[in-house]
C-alpha cells in the first residue's frame, strides 16, 4: 500500500495561504531548513515538501517584530495614553456583561477624559470602543487575525478609522501595546487596566500585566490602577483559587489584593478611579 502524493493547503496566523507539494514519499532523514516543512500521511509515513507562500525567515526574524512593536508604540503616541480594557470576544450585545461594559467605558472616557484602548475585536472590546465613542473620546485598538475562535475575514475594523488601530502579526507586539497604553510617565496621565469578563485570551493578558505590576517591570513611573469587574461573580471561583495559593504559600498575605481591586458594580469602580486620581465629581 502506497501514496503517489498529497496535497495539503491551510492558513496560518498570519492569513496567508500555506500549500504543500509532496510526490513519491517515502521515509528518510530529513532537516528543517528555512525553506523546507515536512508533512505526514495518515499512515505516519515523513516525507519532505517544499513549502510556497511564506517566508519563514521573515516570520522568525525578531527585526520584524520589533518593526511592529514600534509601529504601537508610534500609534499610542499619537493618539495618547489611557484606560486599557480586556475582555472576552464572545460576549455580543445580547449578553448583559456588554451593556454592563459599555456604560462604563462612556462613564470612565467622561471621568478621566483619555483615550481608550482595546484589542479592537469583538464582544466586550467592541462594546468598551461604542462607549468611549458615545462619550465623544478617542479610542485606539491593536487588533489580531483571529478572535472568538474564528479567522476574521478582513485585517480591516468593520467602522474605526484606519488611523487609530493596528492590525498586528505578532501576538507579543500586541502585548507590548496593550501594556505601554497604561503606562503613566507623570501625574497628568489618567490611565487605568479594566479587566472584564473572558476567557483565556483575557486571562493571559490579566496576568501577565499583573506578574509585571508585581515585579514592578510594567515601564510605568506612576502607579496604575487595575481594575476587576466581577460582573455577576463572573471572577468569584478564580478569586477563591488565588485566596487557596495564599495558603498554600504560593502567593504572600495580602499580596494580589494590593496589585488590583476587584468590583462588582460600574459605580463602585468610577468611584475608586475618581479617588484615585482625586478628581472631584461634578
Amino acid at each position: 500500500m502506497g501514496l503517489t502524493g498529497f496535497h495539503v493547503s491551510s492558513q496560518n496566523p498570519h492569513e496567508r495561504l500555506v500549500k504543500f507539494h509532496c510526490s513519491n514519499p517515502k521515509k528518510q532523514s530529513f532537516n528543517l531548513g528555512s525553506r523546507l516543512k515536512y508533512g505526514s500521511s495518515q499512515l505516519g509515513t515523513l516525507v519532505m515538501c517544499k513549502c510556497e507562500g511564506i517566508d519563514f525567515e521573515e516570520r522568525t526574524s525578531p527585526n520584524e517584530v520589533k518593526k511592529e512593536i514600534e509601529k504601537c508604540y508610534g500609534l499610542i503616541s499619537r493618539l495618547g495614553r489611557g484606560v486599557v480594557y480586556l475582555g472576552s470576544s464572545r460576549m455580543g450585545p445580547d449578553n448583559p456583561h456588554y451593556e454592563k461594559t459599555l456604560e462604563l467605558s462612556k462613564e470612565i472616557s467622561l471621568l478621566l477624559d483619555c483615550t481608550s484602548w482595546t484589542g479592537a475585536g469583538p464582544g466586550l472590546m467592541d462594546a468598551a470602543i461604542k462607549g468611549a465613542l458615545q462619550a465623544g473620546k478617542p479610542v485606539g485598538g491593536f487588533k489580531i487575525g483571529k478572535e472568538a475562535g474564528e479567522w476574521t475575514t478582513s485585517n480591516i475594523h468593520a467602522y474605526l478609522p484606519s488611523k487609530t488601530y493596528l492590525t498586528c502579526r505578532f501576538f507579543s507586539a500586541r502585548k507590548h501595546g496593550l501594556v505601554d497604553a497604561a503606562v503613566r510617565k507623570s501625574d497628568s496621565d489618567r490611565t487605568a487596566v479594566v479587566a472584564l469578563p473572558g476567557g483565556i485570551g483575557t486571562l493571559d493578558e490579566m496576568f501577565e500585566i499583573l506578574a509585571l505590576i508585581q515585579l514592578q517591570r510594567i515601564g510605568s513611573e506612576l502607579p496604575v490602577p487595575f481594575l476587576v469587574m466581577n460582573y455577576d461573580s463572573f471572577y468569584s471561583k478564580l478569586l477563591e483559587f488565588l485566596n487557596d495559593c495564599e495558603k498554600r504559600g504560593t502567593v504572600s498575605i495580602g499580596e494580589v489584593a494590593s496589585l488590583w481591586k476587584v468590583f462588582d458594580k460600574n459605580a463602585d469602580a468610577l468611584e475608586y478611579l475618581a479617588e484615585f486620581y482625586n478628581i472631584r465629581k461634578a
